[in-house]
């Protein structure tokens, strides 16, 4: 891939528009074991990441890798089943790849989920819990670089990372829906080694609630663009020295199963909101 990412992502882009009539506003991506969501939709069109110009590949189990673009009761959505990570070997820039697509596409809001290690102790195994800021220990960033002033400023403001107005609507929903939903601080790593019992330690003293390895390029890439995020964590995983017990991917995969009618509701609810917001 070469660093004009604007002409790549509008080619990317256009390849998208020639499969479908449908022009998403609002964008879903699908995290580790939560991409049944996308199985749901109607009047669908599957187009594999393979198959899009310049799209990184997905290569992580529980992400099958392809844009579902269809209705959801008739709201025309983008669904991402899965997601690229660093811990791939995938650049900033390349992770960040698929935001400047749906920037391109015309999205004006991401829900962004993933499956996370709860570090909070208040937290339980299969938790939804909203992402109201994140703490960037990647020590890397998608817009390190000569600026494109096609996708937004030289140095964005984070202040707003995750919409204040989102969280609240799904806050709201999660309330109608009886469903418990927390709010907490997530802590980008690289990976794609599950963290020590020190570093959750260290985690947890500056703030973190919340670990995981992807999300932090996306919504920075997303910011930039304007594009409103709302961010869903699925504590999959309780983190290293919680509980006296090895981390395994297949615990992902299976919490993510358990708690998919949960979250495919909440999902449902929160969608429609954030398109009437959109609107207002």
């Amino acid at each position: 891939m070469t660093q004009d990412f604007f002409t790549l992502a509008e080619s990317a882009a256009a390849f998208v528009q020639a499969q479908t009539s449908l022009r998403p506003r609002i964008a879903v991506v699908l995290g580790s074991g939560l991409g049944a969501f996308a199985d749901t939709l109607t009047n669908t069109t599957r187009i594999p990441y393979a198959q899009i110009p310049s799209f990184p590949r997905a290569t992580a189990i529980g992400h099958s890798g392809q844009f579902v673009i269809g209705q959801l009761n008739g709201l025309p959505l983008v669904a991402m089943q899965g997601r690229v990570h660093l811990y791939e070997g995938y650049s900033p820039q390349e992770v960040a790849f698929p935001m400047h697509v749906l920037g391109r596409l015309g999205v004006q809001s991401v829900v962004l989920t993933n499956a996370a290690g709860g570090i909070n102790l208040a937290y339980e195994q299969g938790a939804l819990v909203l992402i109201k800021d994140h703490i960037n220990l990647q020590g890397k960033n998608p817009l390190v670089g000569p600026n494109d002033d096609h996708f937004g400023p030289r140095f964005p403001d984070m202040t707003q990372a995750y919409s204040k107005l989102y969280r609240g609507i799904a806050r709201e929903e999660a309330a109608k829906l009886g469903l418990p939903l927390q709010e907490g601080v997530y802590a980008g790593v690289i990976g794609p080694s599950f963290e020590t019992p020190a570093e959750i330690r260290y985690l947890r003293t500056i703030g973190a609630d919340l670990v995981g390895m992807s999300t932090i390029s996306e919504v920075i890439a997303a910011r930039h663009m304007g594009i409103e995020v709302l961010a869903i964590s699925c504590v999959t995983n309780m983190a290293a020295g919680i509980l006296d017990q090895p981390l395994s991917h297949e615990e992902v995969l299976e919490t993510g199963e358990r708690v998919k009618q949960q979250f495919e509701a909440l999902l449902r609810a929160v969608l429609p909101r954030l398109a009437a917001a959109n609107q207002a």
